[in-house]
């Protein structure tokens, strides 16, 4: 019997795609002829590698028109915000503008002796297990830096965005990209632990859930497979006395409702000094009421669907617990009609402790509770009191109080005066049950290869 993976549109809840998986022996052909094409691809020139990626990275600019819907269908992102190329271009043309240096061999002596140097060799076959919130953007963290760096790669696209997958299999093989270099393919989650635990892959990276990540190396225990896991957050902003109040308002805002609340990397939780705490929640609930939310195919909306109708029931279920036990809500139910099924409304919360769910664990919607604080160690102390660490906000125009506060958190990426940005020059990473690993920057070409020392005696006469 065939297994299917099935996205439901979250506009409609219709069946928009829907794709066989690959059986256990469909499976390991597909591992066999990726490591068959390894060796040929990691001989090629650095500079083909690079320019074979780039192509493939602009096909995929080309087809932007037709993929803007496709992700709207896919997992509700309205059309308005034009995809995700901006981003998907920058952060591959930043990893293929520093390859030569990330990559070259770190000398340690070149004299008439001795030749001693380590060099980063690739893996072999990489896998990418992709998310659905980002599906372009997360994907290329890796798919760019793996392949330019003499990998091969098989994606694993999230079952709510599998036309991205076969989109971007699409672009790379029509840049020249060999097939078996670089593939696309649908697998259930025990066929794709049965491959992790049969060591098909010489590195893993996966991006979702910490149980997903948890499963992920359950299923690699023992194998000694390098695993790079980006499992969420539950990310905090902190405005400062001093802050920038209309920007912090806008942009703290931005970070914890574009996209309905689905970033990683989104603000989950506001501190905010006592004495601008009344202005922010005031520009806050301004801001955020103008919102429009919607069907993602409408050029007015602003704020979509989420992915998935179960999604927003657990956004609904954080709110009400809140509210249960005295949080209160600023945003007027009756300025989004549309609020049903898969269609939340946005919510600001106060009257928030973190003795409730909402302020503890991954919200992952469109809702953000906002405290008031006295000090920044009461600040730190709130913003630290979280199982997760991806990165926070820090709103001040005091750089070295903000260094200071950074020092303190737990936190993979520190901000500040600006909020939910990756930057391809900085290591994108986390902590706690963020995760492990680094994406992008040098060291995420260092953790997609390994170290591979050389120690070469001269012949002397």
């Amino acid at each position: 019997m065939t297994n299917t993976i099935k996205c439901i549109s979250p506009i409609d809840g219709s069946v928009y795609a829907e794709r066989p998986t690959l059986t256990r022996a469909e499976a390991d052909a597909a591992v066999a002829a990726a490591k068959s094409a390894q060796v040929a691809w990691a001989a090629r020139p650095l500079d083909e590698r690079i320019a074979l990626v780039l192509a493939g990275v602009a096909k995929i600019g080309e087809m932007n028109d037709q993929i803007v819907p496709e992700l709207a269908w896919q997992m509700g992102r309205p059309v308005r915000y034009g995809g995700e190329f901006g981003g998907f271009n920058e952060r591959a043309q930043y990893m293929a503008g520093i390859a030569h240096d990330a990559l070259s061999p770190m000398v340690v002596e070149e004299s008439d002796t001795f030749r001693r140097m380590i060099k980063y060799v690739p893996h072999g076959v990489v896998l990418v297990v992709a998310p659905w919130n980002y599906p372009f953007m997360t994907a290329i963290n890796t798919i760019a830096p793996a392949l330019i760096a003499g990998n091969v790669v098989v994606l694993k696209h999230a079952s709510q965005t599998p036309v991205v997958g076969e989109r971007l299999a699409e672009a790379f093989h029509a840049a020249g990209i060999p097939a078996d270099v670089f593939q696309n393919v649908f697998l259930d989650h025990s066929t794709t632990s049965d491959l992790i635990a049969a060591r098909a892959f010489g590195f893993v990276n996966f991006t979702g859930s910490v149980a997903g990540g948890a499963a992920m190396e359950q299923a690699g225990a023992g194998t000694f497979t390098g695993m790079g896991l980006e499992l969420g957050g539950k990310d905090p902003g902190y405005v400062m006395e001093n802050a920038d109040l209309d920007a912090a308002v806008a942009t703290l805002m931005d970070g914890a409702m574009f996209n309905s609340g689905q970033c990683c990397c989104g603000i989950e939780r506001i501190y905010v000094h006592e004495s601008l705490f009344g202005a922010f929640v005031e520009k806050a609930v301004a801001l955020v009421s103008t919102y429009k939310l919607g069907n993602p195919l409408d050029a007015e909306t602003t704020i979509g669907p989420m992915a998935q109708a179960r999604f927003a029931e657990g956004v609904r279920a954080q709110i009400a617990e809140a509210v249960a036990a005295g949080a209160k809500t600023h945003i007027d139910p009756a300025l989004f009609p549309q609020d049903g099924g898969a269609y939340l409304m946005p919510q600001i919360l106060t009257n928030v402790t973190h003795d409730m769910r909402v302020m503890r664990e991954e919200s992952f919607g469109p809702v953000v509770g906002i405290m008031p604080v006295k000090s920044d160690a009461e600040a730190i102390a709130l913003m630290n009191d979280c199982d997760y660490g991806l990165t926070a906000s820090l709103w001040t125009p005091d750089t070295d109080r903000a260094e200071a506060i950074a020092d303190q958190l737990e936190s993979g990426t520190v901000f500040m005066n600006r909020a939910d940005y990756l930057d391809p020059a900085l290591c994108w990473t986390g902590c706690k049950d963020t995760g492990r690993g680094g994406g992008l920057s040098v060291i995420g070409f260092h953790n997609l290869t390994r170290p591979k020392s050389y120690h070469m005696k001269k012949v002397t006469s």
